[in-house]
């Protein structure tokens, strides 16, 4: 059985979506970035603060080497994930790429104010996810599947990801 590997821009429910979905298919669960904090001993915020991206990329790089080792598990990633091509080769070895997309404005409505997003801690964080977005898209092009959660509730994005793993793990 493969993994079911969630991917995509920050707040687009990754784990959130991820953790019902482990639940409803008796799989576990694993978030990167939740790893890479364990393994760092400090928050995501604290790691970009302290040692920069670059020391956080090395860390994300190393948990996502164990999370694909995994199996049965639903593994969800951190936004940048997809910047190092190595992750994507580890992750598709035994499991099923998903990569959640939305629109701008609603990444922003469910970040909300919080602070916990270190790449967004500028002036006009709307036209950062924009930027950001446009950098990243050909990267998220390399998933399974994706799906624009922009207009989707959290058991509807389950349910799609669900249908794309049964037909996905197949082929």
């Amino acid at each position: 059985m493969k993994n079911i590997v969630l991917t995509g821009f920050m707040a687009t429910g990754k784990t959130t979506v991820g953790t019902k979905v482990a639940t409803t298919m008796s799989f576990g669960f694993i978030d990167t970035d939740k790893m890479i904090e364990k393994m760092a001993n400090m928050t995501v915020s604290d790691i970009f603060e302290k040692y920069g991206e670059d020391y956080f990329r090395r860390l994300e790089k190393s948990a996502v080497i164990k999370a694909a080792r995994l199996k049965n598990f639903v593994i969800a990633t951190g936004g940048g994930v997809v910047l190092n091509p190595s992750n994507i080769v580890q992750l598709r070895k035994n499991g099923v790429v998903i990569c959640f997309t939305a629109k701008p404005e609603i990444i922003l409505r469910n970040i909300g104010k919080n602070k916990e997003r270190p790449l967004l801690m500028v002036d006009n964080p709307e036209e950062k996810i924009k930027q950001l977005l446009r950098e990243r898209e050909p990267f998220y092009r390399f998933a399974d599947y994706t799906i624009d959660v922009s207009d989707m509730t959290i058991d509807e994005v389950a349910e799609e990801v669900i249908k794309a793993y049964i037909r996905l793990k197949k082929g």
